[in-house]
Order: structure tokens, then sequence, then C-alpha cells
């Protein structure tokens, strides 16, 4: 029995920009915060984090740049007793020799991606053994079932989007109080051929709209509008800000994983633009989803239309958003009923250091 909180390494390479480096800092944190755990984040690019947690280094949790070599700034002996390795990404040689070495390995752990494919329960805690060290990796999945580790979620996330104050939020970003019937949008999107044909169908919608954006190359860097479309461009907004624009509109598209997984927090219709991938993989990720979500039919042509597949239908898609917000809201609940990612993974590397 341990008789102090685990010490934690987390190790991310940061590939898609913002997805990596936001999926490892938000379960750093809540694995310091939340649980007491002594945890660092080894990470090669320091860039994003700043953007997404400007504050970071006033946090519990212990943020280093993953040198290389990595033996160069780390002792042998200072392994953790619970090492992660996010979305297997190779860990040093140096310190998995090192991880051989005590009396009692440590929990080795490979972060998984985000899937609602079928087969992910069935891998969910799966162990592999190392071919020549005593060492044994296990893979650790999120999902949307209870077969799976669960969802990123704070403890204090309820409390927070109750005490949301949206008017104070407009007042803030210097946007005016919603028109009568404005529908207001979140754009957080890849590249995408769809955005002139969906900026089109706003401006000459009937229902005023109002499109705020963050980080999105190809749009004009001032305020503007077009008929019907007020576009309104946003700075880049940090993790928990980041949750306040998806609970101040009413439609918000996502990318990614981290943002979409806040989508479904906020439980508010929501547009996603997966992570594309060779051969159309994603297409199968994305079809996997919407086949578990309640909304899944009313969501599937647009979203796929949204993903280059077919052609956007922005009025149908429009006159189906009243019927989307009861399934939306049903599916959050669903969601938050079960145990949140890291606790999951808390309760795993326990049952093992005991």
């Amino acid at each position: 029995m341990m008789n102090q909180p685990p010490r934690c390494d987390i190790f991310c390479t940061v590939v898609d920009n913002y997805g990596d480096a936001g999926v490892c800092w938000r379960l750093a944190r809540q694995l310091a915060k939340e649980h007491g755990w002594r945890v660092r984040l080894w990470i090669d690019d320091i860039r994003p984090l700043r953007r997404l947690a400007p504050d970071f280094a006033n946090s519990p949790v212990d943020v280093r740049i993953w040198p290389k070599p990595f033996a160069a700034t780390w002792l042998p002996t200072d392994c953790a007793e619970v090492v992660i390795e996010a979305f297997a990404c190779e860990l040093p040689a140096a310190y998995v020799e090192a991880m051989a070495t005590p009396f009692r390995p440590p929990v080795w752990l490979n972060l998984e991606y985000l899937s609602a494919e079928n087969w992910v329960a069935g891998c969910h805690r799966l162990s592999s053994p190392h071919p020549r060290l005593p060492l044994v990796k296990h893979f650790f999945f999120p999902g949307f079932d209870e077969a799976t580790g669960g969802l990123l979620r704070e403890a204090d996330y309820a409390q927070r989007r109750c005490a949301f104050d949206e008017a104070a939020f407009r007042t803030e970003f210097g946007l005016p109080a919603r028109a009568p019937g404005e529908l207001a949008i979140s754009l957080f999107s890849y590249p995408n051929p769809a955005w002139p044909e969906l900026m089109q169908a706003w401006a000459a919608w009937a229902t005023p709209s109002r499109l705020l954006r963050v980080l999105c190359p190809g749009f004009a860097e001032a305020a503007h509008s077009a008929g019907n479309l007020s576009i309104h461009p946003l700075p880049f907004l940090p993790q928990a800000r980041y949750d306040e624009l998806l609970w101040a509109c009413d439609l918000n598209f996502v990318r990614g994983e981290d943002s979409f997984v806040r989508a479904q927090w906020a439980a508010k219709p929501f547009v996603w633009h997966i992570y594309p991938q060779d051969a159309g993989s994603h297409l199968t990720k994305l079809e996997a989803f919407l086949a578990k979500h309640p909304a899944g039919t009313q969501l599937r042509q647009f979203w796929h239309a949204w993903n280059g597949e077919g052609r956007l239908n922005w009025p149908e898609f429009a006159a189906s958003l009243p019927a989307l917000g009861d399934p939306i809201k049903q599916w959050e609940k669903t969601l938050a009923a079960r145990a949140d990612l890291t606790s999951t993974l808390v309760q795993f590397c326990l049952e093992r250091l005991k």
C-alpha cells in the first residue's frame, strides 16, 4: 500500500497542434487537482500549452520540456509510479530501461485516441508485455459507454456551467445583446471548402445569425456583416473560456477530439469536423459515433456533408435544430452519469499499486 499519492509522468508529443496538448493538459490537471497526484507533464512543444493554459506555471502540474536527448536533464532513479504515453508516442529509450529497474515496475499506460467504434471496448485495458524487459503496458481507451474509460470531465464542470453569465460574456468580447430570434453559432474547424457555401446560406437565411469564430484560417480578421449574417472574430480562448463560448451559442461547430468532447458536455446542438485520415478511415469513426448518438439520424446528412461527403443542406438542418434539443441533452446526462476518464484511470492504477 502506498503511503502518499503516486507520482505520474505523462509524455506528450504534439502532432495535432492543440488536440494532443489539450487532452494531456486536462488529464494532468485533473490528476493533480482532483486526485492529489504528483504529476509531471513532459511535452515536446510548449507553444500550444501556452495558449490553452496561459497560467500553467501556477498550476499543481510540473510541466517539463521533453528534451532531446532525454537523459541530459533526468536521472534514471527518477521514474514515476505511473507512466502514461499519450496517443502511442514513443517513450525515451533511457526512461523505458529505467522503468525495468525498480523492485516493482510502474503502471504503464498508453492513453489512446477517442473513438466510438465497437472494437474499442474489447481493447480497453488490454495488456502488452515488453518484448525484452519485465514491463507490461496497458491500453487505456476513452469512450462513450461503460466498457471504456469514459470521457474527460472536471468535477466542477456542472457548477461552472450553471454559473455562466451569457450577457457578461458578450459584453466582455464586444458583442451586442441578442437580437430577437438570433441564432448564435461558434466555429472552430479545420480548413473546409464548404465554408463559402455555408456562409452564403446563413447570409440568405431569414433568421439573423451571429457567427463567433476562433482560429479559422481564410476568414477576414475584422467583424463584418453579409445579409442576415454577422461575423465576429474572437481571440484564441484558453480551455475554460472556450467552454463559455460553447455555452453562449445555440450551435457549435467543433473539430478533432478535445472540442468535440466539450461540445457534448455543453449539451447544445453541434457539428463535428473530424480529423481527416488517409483512405477515409475518419468517416468510419464519424459514422460509429452517429450510430451511438440518439440524434444520429438527424445529424447524419449534414455532418457527412461538412466532412466532404455530399452537399450541405442548411435549410433542412436548420429546420431540425429545435428537435435536436432533447436528445442532445439526454446524451449529455447519460455520459455525465458515468465515471469520467480521469477517475477510471486512477482506479485502474491504484488497483495495481496496492
